[in-house]
């Protein structure tokens, strides 16, 4: 793999077409830095999963697993060769988890845009709930429901403490 040293060489001497490419090796170079110090390490996401990987869904684990390997060796991949200098240039495959951002950072960022982009030009406000310890671990067991009961509690209270009458819908304050 080449070093972060000599794409900076490259980037000094590329012109405007090979600087994407170039940007794009950065971009993983520094990324792979991350997952071997970071997300590997005994300060990521090591310590997290011995703490709490039994009580993760499956699904979490599993985008974690996909993330730390997107682009890496371990999902295989092609090697390409340049036909002028015959430079070899190892191409590994992305993992395309929804969850990762180097496969769906981009689609992401444009999903947020539509999302605010349909926001209406009025104050809005972010409620925060926070779940006792004591009722974590059943929550995690039991999602489905266990959300679906604290969210109906948390519209039930808006309700009451913001004053509306009909629904989350309905701005006319009660009185």
């Amino acid at each position: 793999m080449q070093t972060l040293a000599h794409i900076g060489h490259r980037l000094r001497q590329a012109g405007p077409a090979d600087l994407a490419s170039s940007c794009k090796e950065i971009n993983v170079l520094i990324r792979l830095w991350l997952i071997d110090h970071i997300l590997k390490s005994d300060i990521g996401m090591k310590p997290y999963l011995e703490a709490y990987g039994a009580a993760m869904l499956p699904s979490h684990r599993r985008a974690i697993a996909d993330i730390v390997a997107c682009r890496t060796e371990a999902l295989g991949g092609q090697q390409w060769c340049c036909t002028e200098c015959g430079t070899l240039l190892n191409v590994h495959h992305s993992c395309r988890n929804r969850s990762c951002p180097t496969c769906h950072g981009e689609q992401t960022r444009s999903w947020l845009e539509q999302r605010q982009a349909e926001m209406l030009p009025v104050p809005y406000f972010h409620v925060t709930v926070t779940v006792p310890e004591e009722l974590r671990a059943v929550l995690r067991r039991h999602q489905a429901a266990g959300y679906g009961a604290l969210m109906a509690t948390v519209v039930n209270m808006n309700r009451r403490v913001g004053g509306w009458s009909r629904g989350i819908g309905d701005y006319r304050l009660n009185g």
